[in-house]
């Protein structure tokens, strides 16, 4: 079932763009990793409602989402895949999430990630592990990502107090404007790092390529995003790394063509088989195949179906079905003899052929 995302923002389906904004603020706070470390169930829930307000801020995509269009989620935030940073601007502005007047939040996130997995049909019915590498910062071991050399201290920044912000005054027509903004020496951490660690720079982080072992879940197609929470590129001065999302592209098996969670594969035999009947081998996706019987008398284009035998239903039990359509061969090269016996049982028929004589291969 789609998500409601007016249910998930508590708001009524004719909410105004306004209300909708005033909702998600409201519940970004209350959600967000930085105000609930460790919180696995608000972090989930504060990515619900971030895209629940991409969709019904846009209202583009809200008129298609009314409409009961389905809405790519994974295009939702840009090619570069930067997260919620951009989003959070857009609502909160560069002041931040948590100001109170103008302050910012304090703790740094990593960017999420976007990597992609190829797999098998097979993969896809059955579901299992695949493993996944991509290029991402990750923590620094030699200073466990604080950014300062070990035995060394981080010390309060002088330029704003260790608040993490400055407030400039400047004069205007209507009197003196105070703003509040990052502080640009420690970037809005409040502390400086004495001696940076000759590993990282003082960053924390280092470029490097991980692996991550990914489960898979049955019946997944391409263009499936999976999320893995906190996977993703490590922040800098041990900060709340971002998530992983993992889109699947499943190889095209050349047996098979697949029709949702039923899979149709096609057989074809002669005029003689379809006529009389036949045995022919059906192949399966799990492996080994299935002697499936022709009843005579079976016509082009007829379809039989093995129940079950399909791939599996994503998020649901059970799984499709194997669909086989059987086609029937006219063959285009007939010998002498072919052809008399053919005239002959037009005959016995009373069917009309052409009188010509089809031309003989030499």
């Amino acid at each position: 079932m789609a998500t409601d995302y007016y249910a998930v923002l508590g708001v009524p389906r004719d909410a105004s763009q306004e209300e909708i904004k005033k909702a998600f603020r409201r519940l970004a706070r209350e959600t967000h990793p930085d105000a609930n470390p460790g919180d696995v169930a608000a972090d989930s829930r504060f990515r619900e409602i971030a895209e629940a307000y991409e969709v019904l801020s846009d209202p583009d995509r809200r008129r298609r989402y009314d409409r009961g269009d389905t809405i790519d989620l994974g295009d939702l935030f840009g090619a570069g895949f930067g997260g919620f940073d951009d989003l959070l601007r857009s609502v909160f502005g560069d002041s931040g999430l948590f100001s109170q007047g103008g302050g910012t939040s304090r703790t740094p996130r990593g960017r999420d990630i976007l990597a992609r997995a190829e797999v098998d049909l097979a993969q896809a019915a059955f579901g299992g592990d695949v493993e996944v590498s991509f290029r991402t910062n990750v923590t620094c071991k030699t200073c466990n990502g604080d950014g300062a050399e070990p035995g060394s201290r981080r010390i309060d920044c002088g330029a704003c107090s260790g608040t993490g912000v400055v407030r400039m005054a400047r004069r205007s027509l209507l009197g003196t404007i105070q703003t509040v903004g990052t502080c640009p020496t420690c970037q809005g951490s409040g502390e400086l790092i004495a001696t940076p660690c000759g590993a990282c720079g003082g960053q924390g982080v280092h470029p490097e390529t991980r692996s991550v072992k990914v489960e898979l879940p049955a019946g997944v197609s391409t263009g499936t995003r999976l999320r893995l929470n906190r996977e993703g590129e490590s922040a800098p001065r041990q900060g709340v790394p971002g998530d992983l999302y993992v889109e699947v592209a499943v190889r095209p098996d050349p047996r098979y063509e697949r029709d949702g969670d039923d899979l149709v594969h096609r057989v074809s035999i002669g005029i003689a088989e379809a006529a009389l009947g036949t045995t022919v081998e059906v192949p399966l996706i799990e492996g080994g195949s299935e002697r499936l019987e022709v009843a005579a008398g079976t016509q082009p284009g007829a379809v039989r179906r093995v129940a079950g035998a399909g791939m599996g239903r994503l998020g649901r039990r059970g799984r499709g079905d194997l669909i086989i359509e059987i086609g029937v061969t006219i063959p285009s090269d007939l010998s002498v003899e072919e052809e008399d016996l053919l005239r002959r049982f037009a005959e016995l028929r009373k069917e009309q052929p052409s009188d010509s004589r089809r031309r003989r291969r030499r």
